[in-house]
């Protein structure tokens, strides 16, 4: 039901087990997502494959020494219950090393870029 929990849970999943990719549904926002773990550093590349109504996304995980970049996610905003920040409240993740992804009206941004757009949204999750 929640193509992004699945998204990230499946990261997590594949990089503890040491997967090289995970393919997942093609949407808009999720290419929007994973843009942003690839800026971070969380995944090598995200790339859009297949045509029409097969769109798929794959992911290809991020290693560093032998080591997952991605050690655990949490989900903030659910499908029950949306949770929404105000750019002062906006917190570091873990002491500043882990990040947090936020859908605000400029698109999807991290906590940092967020705050330093001085725009708020819906916190969508925190991973580190």
């Amino acid at each position: 039901m929640d193509p992004i929990a699945d998204m990230l849970i499946q990261i997590k999943n594949a990089s503890l087990v040491r997967k090289g990719s995970v393919v997942v549904p093609y949407a808009k926002f999720s290419h929007a997502v994973a843009d942003v773990l690839v800026r971070e550093g969380y995944l090598k590349e995200a790339s859009k494959k297949g045509r029409k109504e097969k769109k798929v996304l794959e992911l290809e995980i991020a290693y560093e020494n032998g080591k997952p970049k991605v050690e655990d996610v949490q989900r903030l905003s659910k499908l029950s219950r949306r949770k929404y920040l105000a750019v002062h409240e906006i917190r570091p993740v873990r002491q500043g090393y882990g990040t947090l992804v936020i859908s605000t009206p400029k698109g999807v941004l991290t906590g940092d870029e967020a705050k330093r757009q001085k725009v708020g949204g819906e916190a969508l999750f925190k991973i580190w």
